[in-house]
């Protein structure tokens, strides 16, 4: 399966964008670099074994052991003290990234309730595309009898793009679905 979608790229996709933004060679031609998942836990402040059923979640999703980020600064409003766990991130490449995308474009994001397609204005103006989503149910991966909570991630897709247009080019090849 992942596969499938790096085969798609190198033969349909770089020649389609090449031809479309007249590059010279292909090393010009946008690539995915890598995929990064993020899951903020806020309440881990609390209660530190919150944080082991998101880091599970989380590898579940990816197929890869994710990493606990922890807090910068300490911040009294929130009760939180530097060094403390507050996230967890896992940073896809390679086989994996491709086979996360796959699965992420063509089954979870369909699942999404009254889904009408991704934001074509998440771009960061370096190329780069970073997606919100609001609960892990959507994927298969995740047992919905054994969600404790609905949680969030941010999904950052990074390219090696020079503009925003290049990147929506390639991500719109690849099956991103976007809104109309």
């Amino acid at each position: 399966m992942a596969a499938r979608m790096k085969d798609r790229f190198l033969n349909e996709i770089t020649p389609a964008l090449m031809q479309k933004f007249n590059y010279t060679t292909v090393m010009q031609v946008p690539k995915i670099e890598k995929v990064v998942i993020n899951m903020g836990v806020g309440e881990a402040v609390a209660n530190s074994k919150v944080l082991d059923t998101a880091v599970e979640d989380l590898r579940l999703i990816s197929g890869q052991k994710p990493v606990v980020t922890r807090a910068k600064k300490s911040i009294a409003g929130f009760k939180l003290r530097e060094n403390m766990p507050i996230g967890v991130k896992v940073t896809l490449r390679g086989e994996r990234m491709y086979y996360f995308l796959d699965k992420l474009f063509n089954v979870s994001l369909p699942r999404v309730r009254d889904f009408r397609g991704v934001s074509t204005k998440a771009f960061d103006g370096r190329g780069n595309y970073t997606l919100g989503l609001k609960e892990q149910l959507i994927f298969p991966e995740i047992e919905y009898d054994k969600v404790d909570k609905v949680r969030g991630m941010d999904v950052v897709i990074v390219t090696t793009a020079k503009s925003d247009e290049e990147a929506r080019e390639l991500l719109t090849q690849l099956g991103m679905p976007f809104a109309k």
